[in-house]
């Protein structure tokens, strides 16, 4: 709309509004400010947490501990606080979980201007900004937030820095007098201001047209408070890993149960057998192992600038298979340079008279302040003085008297500079276009195409000597100049982002380009990147014509997405997700928000970043740095197959102990194990090994590797398999153990107290031993160059300490109902308890084997295809 339209729609006239008009406005549009959620107490979102399947199961199996414990006349507990312990540590972490949005929104409402300054009734007055209501007249000045949306009236070399709605770093000229397209995209409406924008230059006036949740950044805290946050994969594994074990545990202890009654075996005696099958089935030590393996990647990630803000989010990156980054700041340097110079006859030398003319006429041609070495201005102006190198010694040498300033009408700007001997030279910057019609001879239009297909932002110089200019027009002033040079400004990728693009490539990870910039801009570092590769550029308004089935259906043919609002980038998250992809999205403005909240990991910057985004995302990357993601992908990996090689660990251990309570019972034979042994067992000699697997060094190999896809099982690649072969091993190890004991070296074989000491011993001792076995699916025990994990070695010595403690102190062993064994059924015991790992390396030397032939076979393959063809 012009001016006079909006003015009459608004019902508001260049005075501005009465009071009375502000009030009544006020009561039918509200405050100008963000609403708020009203979000539940704190104590019934904590209480909400235990409505989890796996965290039911977790306080089934604190009740069976306690009631274990107290049938038998114990006083130990532990097992009981212990689980208590971790399912309230996981219940605050999920409440911490759930405020993110709440704070994000908080972020959104600080950013809004507190103070605005208004014209009512004809008088200039300074007012809250949530007091402001449509039709208000705002002034604004460099340095103020902006404080609701605003057709600009009237503007003065006005420039506004919107790079947190739309994610261009340079700061947009304002021009009042231009109409825009109603379909014009956000960065493109260069007659309006949006709230919580900043004014950079210059000043304006206009009519207020939206306030609070109109606005653009209002429609940006209405996404952060609908959308939800998808569940990590991790957290979907673990619950259907712990609604099987669970499930399972209780379906078995009641078969149990019911075929000792059967049996004629005393309901008491049945009852705490049952209890100690339900114990060994679950691995009450899985939350809190998985949570200290999570935490401790959190600690290496922060030491690597990826400051982590949510525990299963370090998981969630070793998952991702898209990562949808920002251009501006994360692939690029975020700093406008000065990188080609031109004249008619092409490049100039690097040490040329005319080369030093031209930097030094534009940086005479800029309104830009030197301090020292910072330079202060607009981002493209502050390049070209970088260039130059003197702005200061320029300015005093040759002291400005005249200036023409810089319009969107005019693209151009013209300064007359008094020189040394009287005379006057005068300078015009702006579009090599604009300026060719002014200059004598052109503009070298053929230079300046090559330069802009490379997506080189291309300023021309011009300029003449007078020796007067009162009583010259504008118009005068600017006319019969002569061309000086073309000058190429680019925002350059950062050296490393290019490696780290190629990294993701190879890693089986698609990097995909997210931005608010020009196609051409974009489609250029994205191609110097190896981003774009063989797929296309999709544009805001091609993919508004799109529905999202349509986007969905086509998404793999695009690779970059540009001169996008904040409702396209969370458009662009969802399709990839509903394709099966685990996405990563980067961002640093209150643009991004929602769709660092959508995606499922959300990285904001922590040097460019706002409030708003960090609010919103999961992870931080401290230095605002592509390779950074690309290294916390590598670590997050590293933690996922640690994550694996403990619950694969502790639930092989685990079928080990059903197996050999289970069989026995079976065999009506006394039981192998104590319910005392399996706590100790559950407690000490799973948790502390698993816990040592989850410091595992990151395999050199993890980047070579494809991600796990979306729903795929924890289970997935044989894990399920070996974790029943392997726990079939070691329960079979511990009965063979326990009838030795009980056959060989027992008095009483119906009291089989030296059999149950060597079952417990050998169940504890080749799970030690099979912790070794975890640290890689592939890889021998003995390879040589393999990194060392201490933590492993401190845990198994630990561990293995305290085993021989147990049996060994007579005190103890009246609790642990052990005996103390001879060396030769030490022997016995030690020579059993490393069989795991003599199996394992030899299933280990097959894999390999394995592993070559197919690997040989892929490379013949193509010989053979060749061979085939005509």
């Amino acid at each position: 709309m012009t001016v006079a339209v909006c003015e009459k729609k608004l019902n508001s006239k260049p005075e501005g509004l009465n009071r009375a008009q502000a009030a009544d406005r006020r009561r039918t549009w509200g405050k100008n400010a963000l609403a708020g959620q009203h979000g539940q107490p704190l104590i019934r979102r904590f209480l909400a947490q235990f409505q989890d399947f796996m965290v039911l199961i977790l306080l089934l199996a604190a009740g069976v501990s306690f009631f274990t414990s107290w049938l038998q006349g114990s006083t130990d507990y532990i097992d009981s606080i212990i689980i208590l312990l971790v399912v309230n540590v996981n219940a605050v972490i999920g409440v911490v979980q759930e405020s993110r949005a709440e704070k994000a929104l908080a972020a959104l409402q600080e950013m809004a201007a507190p103070q605005a300054k208004a014209v009512r009734g004809g008088r200039t007055v300074h007012i809250p900004a949530e007091d402001l209501v449509p039709g208000d007249v705002v002034l604004l000045e460099t340095g103020d937030l902006v404080p609701a949306d605003i057709r600009l009236t009237q503007t003065t070399g006005l420039q506004v820095q919107e790079s947190t709605l739309t994610g261009e770093s340079r700061a947009v000229r304002k021009d009042a007098d231009i109409l825009c397209s109603e379909t014009a995209p956000l960065g493109d409406r260069h007659n309006m201001c949006f709230s919580s924008t900043s004014v950079t230059a210059g000043h304006g006036r206009g009519l207020v047209v939206e306030t609070g949740m109109h606005t653009q950044v209002g429609h940006i805290a209405h996404m952060l408070t609908t959308q939800k946050t998808p569940q990590t994969p991790l957290q979907k594994k673990l619950e259907v890993t712990g609604k099987v074990l669970g499930t399972g545990a209780l379906v078995l202890c009641g078969i149990i149960f019911i075929m000792g009654l059967v049996q004629g075996t005393p309901p008491l005696e049945m009852f705490l057998t049952s209890i100690s099958l339900a114990v060994a089935a679950i691995p009450e030590g899985l939350p809190a192992v998985v949570t200290i393996v999570l935490a401790a990647g959190m600690r290496h990630m922060a030491e690597h600038r990826a400051i982590v803000r949510h525990m299963m989010a370090v998981e969630t990156l070793g998952s991702a298979s898209v990562i949808c980054s920002d251009k501006t700041g994360t692939l690029t340097r975020d700093h406008m340079t000065v990188t080609e110079l031109r004249d008619a006859s092409g490049l100039l030398p690097a040490h040329s008279t005319r080369r030093r003319e031209l930097l030094d006429d534009a940086a005479l041609c800029t309104n830009c302040t030197v301090d020292g070495s910072h330079i202060s201005g607009e981002a493209t102006e502050a390049a070209l003085c970088e260039a130059a190198g003197n702005k200061a010694v320029l300015d005093r040498q040759f002291p400005r008297v005249r200036e023409v300033p810089f319009s969107s009408a005019r693209k151009r700007m013209t300064v007359v500079v008094r020189l040394p001997g009287g005379r006057f030279r005068v300078i015009t910057k702006g579009a090599p276009d604009v300026l060719a019609p002014l200059c004598r001879g052109g503009c070298a239009l053929a230079q300046n195409h090559e330069m802009a297909t490379r997506a080189l932002r291309v300023l021309a110089v011009a300029q003449k000597e007078v020796s007067s200019f009162s009583g010259v027009s504008d118009q005068s002033l600017e006319s019969n100049l002569q061309f000086i040079g073309l000058i190429g400004m680019s925002d350059p990728p950062r050296p490393e982002a290019k490696d780290a693009v190629a990294l993701c490539q190879q890693a089986g990870i698609r990097p995909v380009m997210i931005t608010g910039d020009h196609v051409e801009t974009a489609a250029a570092v994205g191609r110097e990147l190896g981003i774009l590769g063989d797929g296309s550029v999709l544009s805001g308004p091609e993919l508004d014509a799109m529905k999202q089935e349509e986007l969905a259906c086509n998404i793999y043919r695009y690779t970059i997405f540009a001169r996008v609002t904040p409702a396209h980038k969370v458009r662009i998250v969802q399709a990839l997700q509903s394709r099966g992809e685990v996405v990563a999205m980067t961002g640093d403005g209150v643009n991004d928000a929602p769709a660092l909240k959508a995606a499922d990991i959300g990285c904001a910057m922590g040097r460019s970043g706002t409030d708003v985004a960090k609010g919103a995302a999961d992870m931080i990357l401290a230095d605002d740095n592509f390779a950074t993601i690309v290294e916390a992908v590598r670590e997050g990996r590293g933690i996922y197959s640690n994550i694996r090689r403990t619950i694969h660990f502790l639930l092989s251990c685990n079928v080990g102990e059903l197996l050999a309570v289970f069989v026995s019972f079976l065999l009506r034979l006394p039981l192998p194990l104590a319910a005392i042994q399996l706590l100790w067992v559950n407690l000490v000699t799973d948790s502390f090994p698993a816990l040592a697997l989850g410091a595992e060094p990151v395999d050199r190999d993890v980047m070579k590797q494809k991600p796990v896809r979306r729903g795929s099982s924890m289970f997935g690649g044989g894990m399920g398999w070996s974790i029943l072969v392997e726990g079939c091993l070691i329960g079979a190890l511990s009965l063979l153990a326990y009838t030795i004991g009980r056959v060989f070296f027992d008095a009483n074989p119906a009291n089989p107290v030296i059999g149950r000491t060597m079952g417990f011993a050998v169940l504890s001792l080749s799970q030690l031993a099979h912790a070794f076995n975890m640290r890689s699916d592939t890889h021998s025990l003995f390879e040589k160059g393999r990194p060392r994990n201490p933590s492993l070695i401190a845990a198994t010595v630990a561990c293995g300490a305290a085993m021989a403690v147990v049996v060994a102190v007579p005190a103890l062993a009246v609790i642990f109902r052990t005996a103390v064994l001879s060396p030769l059924q030490w022997l016995l015991t030690l020579l059993l308890s490393v069989v795991p790992i003599t199996v394992v390396e030899l299933e280990k030397a097959l894999k390999r084997v394995q592993e070559k032939h197919a690997a040989r076979r892929r490379r013949m393959l193509p010989n053979k295809i060749n061979r085939q063809e005509p």
